[in-house]
């Protein structure tokens, strides 16, 4: 099926609207241009399981929820596009309405990695944080910092056990020399 937008759909219909498994092509002249959903559909909505392609090779394989994800997915940050300098990146975990929330595991190109909880797209809960250079944090975060307990090693052993806020030491702790 063929909208006067220009967009297109191939696949399953049940009186007379997309329903079961299909694709969406977004080829409106608008910010969507040249996205691609490929899953299952119920009253012309993509839902439930699919994969959300963008035209700048950004893509999300997961659950959804009103057309955001929502639930367990897997978001990788393609080569193309103003996130270039995050390319490769990839998030595996829980998602809230097309935000990173819940557990996961956030992987960036340069092989850091945090593993913990995420609220509203940033570190927020317990985690940790594992540095290219073998230097790593385990800790509380809020609002994407340090802050609250945690523990920092660093690669040639030297480690810090204490209070953090908004990503600096703060208050009391222990400061160890390899």
């Amino acid at each position: 099926y063929n909208w006067p937008n220009r967009d297109k759909y191939v696949g399953e219909f049940r009186y007379g609207v997309a329903n079961g498994q299909g694709t969406f092509y977004f080829l409106a002249n608008n910010q969507f241009k040249g996205d691609q959903y490929v899953g299952e559909f119920r009253g012309g909505k993509h839902l439930r399981q699919g994969t959300y392609t963008f035209a700048d090779g950004d893509k999300y394989v997961g659950e959804f929820r009103g057309g955001k994800p929502h639930g367990h997915g897997t978001f990788t940050v393609g080569n193309l596009g103003d996130q270039g300098s995050h390319a490769g990146e990839k998030y595996v975990g829980e998602f809230r309405i097309g935000n990173r929330h819940g557990h996961g595991t956030y992987t960036h190109a340069n092989g850091e990695k945090y593993v913990g909880e995420f609220r509203n797209d940033d570190f927020h809960g317990h985690g940790t944080y594992t540095h290219a250079s073998g230097n790593k944090y385990v800790g509380d975060h809020r609002d994407g910092k340090k802050h609250g307990k945690g523990t920092y090693t660093w690669a040639d052993g030297r480690k810090y056990v204490g209070e953090w806020k908004n990503g600096l030491p703060n208050g009391p702790g222990i400061y160890t020399h390899a």
